[in-house]
Order: structure tokens, then C-alpha cells, then sequence
């Protein structure tokens, strides 16, 4: 990052002093020829990318203005380089965005069952597909077990079951980027917060939300989603013969319900929740932000 960015005291934060307004960044891309070199950058065997060579890969004749639409994502979206033209991070969200099928694609699913119980009735779980947005939820009773966003690329040359895993994993990629204080969208500042309110977000009580400060992406879970990738918790799950990276998140009922969320103090908050398996239990103590404070293992008498 150049200086000419952004600009910074030692006391307050960065600021961007060369930005463009979103209605201008949209405009620049909003334009067929512009498209077609972000393309043919995104499609290069190498780059950068000579000017002659993508030019010929565009399919455009007239030189200068060709030179003119390329002169015009320069800077923002493109990158010069002394070999030629390269991208720039923008240049690739947006490429990846119209492979990710965002923009252009609105595809319909059947609904298909998936693997694990409703913690709710103990019915039988399904994958619903609208809008660009994944839910799992029970086929007999209607409890969700997580609703997600789910671009339309991803739904591309999957099976089913592989479609279910890639929504497992982007779920658990989601909220630990969350959990860790980045937005998985703008990698913006997320602030995380307890909520006592059972209006939304799977209908629990004690309830997660994660929300960017820069662009307002928000994501909420149970408390217990947060647990996944730690490491006590794995290891108490390997001791027992579980690998818990096969088991979907919507299978372990303290993931997508709040009925092993305890509150142990409010202002600030501290949680306590607790993951029962092969007769032991394993109670883990989080704080206001989230974070693991404490972790011990009850066994069962044996």
C-alpha cells in the first residue's frame, strides 16, 4: 500500500485519501469492453499482461480506444507494472464476483434432505436454495438450523452432498473470520456482541451477532458455533474417536441451539457452554467478546 493511499497519524486510524465514490466505482466497471479485460487478465497463463497482447485477448481493433477503457479501470482496478498490466485487489473481486455468479446468475434448486436430526423434534433436516441464501432447516417442525448467504457459483459442477459440505465449511470459515474481528466481506472491523432476544437467528434466546462497522454485514449464530475450530474442543472430541471436521456444524446440537448456553454474568457478559459426548462433558467459558477464558472436562463416573 502506497502512501498516496492512505494517510495516518500515530494517534488516530488510517484514512483513505484516494477513493472512489461507489456510484463512480460501478460506473467504471459497468461497461462491456471493461469487463472483457478484466476477463482476459483473470483468464492470463501469466501476468502482467502486455498491452498488445491484451488488446488482441479483448478482440479490439482500435488501439486507442482500447487504450482509453483500459486507461479508465487503470489505478482502481488494474494495476501498471513495467511488464504491463496486472490486477489490482479490486480488479479481482469483481472478476471473481461474476464468476461467483452474483451478478448474473439466479439459479433454482429442488430442496434435498441432508445428514442429522432436528434438535428441536428430531425430525428429519432438508437444504432450501433461494435468493442466493442456504438454509438447513427441519422438514417436520420448520426450526432452522442456520440461513446463510451461498453465491450461485458455488452451487456449479457439485453434487448434492458436495454442495452441503461447501456450505458446511463456508459457514464455519464465515464465523471464524467473524469471531476474530474481520468481515468476511470488506475485511472491515466486526464487533461482536451477546443478545438476550429470540426474534431471529435460528429463534434462540442467548444468541451471537456479529456486525462490520464499515459496510454493516452482519452474521448470528449460537454461541457455541464459535467453538468449532478451538482446539480443546477438538482434542476432546479426537480423544473420544470423533473427528469433529466431518461432522456438518447443523449435527452438533450446541452449535445451532442455545439449550447448553448458560449465562453466568451479565455486564459484561460471560457464557458457559457445554458439548456432551460419550458420556463426558466438556464446559467452555467465553467472554464478552467471545473469547475462551476457561475450559475443563467433567467424565462421567466410570
Amino acid at each position: 500500500m502506497s502512501s498516496s493511499d492512505v494517510s495516518s497519524d500515530r494517534e488516530g486510524p488510517l484514512e483513505c485519501t484516494e477513493c472512489l465514490d461507489p456510484a463512480d466505482a460501478f460506473a467504471l466497471v459497468g461497461n462491456e469492453t471493461r469487463l472483457a479485460i478484466l476477463e482476459a487478465l483473470w483468464a492470463a497463463d501469466e501476468r502482467p499482461v502486455s498491452f498488445s497482447d491484451l488488446r488482441r485477448e479483448v478482440g479490439m481493433r482500435d488501439s486507442a480506444q482500447f487504450n482509453y477503457h483500459l486507461q479508465k479501470l487503470t489505478g482502481h482496478f488494474v494495476a501498471r507494472v513495467e511488464d504491463g498490466y496486472t490486477f489490482k485487489h479490486a480488479g479481482e473481486k469483481v472478476v471473481r464476483s461474476v464468476i461467483a455468479g452474483s451478478f448474473n446468475e439466479r439459479p433454482t434448486v429442488d430442496p434435498f434432505p441432508v445428514e442429522g436430526a432436528c434438535f428441536a423434534c428430531d425430525g428429519s433436516l432438508r437444504v432450501v436454495y433461494e435468493d442466493e441464501r442456504l438454509t438447513v432447516e427441519c422438514l417436520d417442525c420448520g426450526q432452522e438450523h442456520g440461513e446463510y448467504a451461498f453465491p450461485p457459483g458455488g452451487l456449479n459442477d457439485r453434487t448434492r452432498e458436495e454442495v452441503a459440505d461447501a456450505f458446511d465449511q463456508r459457514v464455519r470459515h464465515l464465523h471464524c473470520l467473524a469471531a476474530d474481528g474481520v468481515c468476511p466481506e470488506c475485511s472491515g472491523r466486526m464487533r461482536t456482541g451477546v443478545v438476550e432476544d429470540g426474534s431471529c437467528c435460528l429463534g434462540v434466546g442467548v444468541r451471537v451477532d456479529h456486525e462490520c462497522a464499515q459496510c454493516g454485514h452482519t452474521l448470528c449464530s449460537a454461541a457455541g458455533l464459535r467453538l468449532l475450530d478451538h482446539s480443546a474442543v477438538v482434542g476432546f472430541h479426537r480423544e473420544r474417536g470423533v473427528s469433529i471436521d466431518e461432522r456438518p456444524y447443523w449435527t452438533l446440537p450446541w452449535c445451532v441451539s442455545d439449550e447448553y448456553t448458560r449465562i453466568l454474568e451479565r455486564d459484561p457478559y460471560r457464557l458457559e457452554v457445554r458439548i456432551p459426548l460419550a458420556g463426558d462433558e466438556l464446559r467452555a467459558t467465553l467472554d464478552d467478546d467471545l473469547d475462551v477464558v476457561d475450559v475443563r472436562v467433567e467424565s462421567a463416573p466410570r
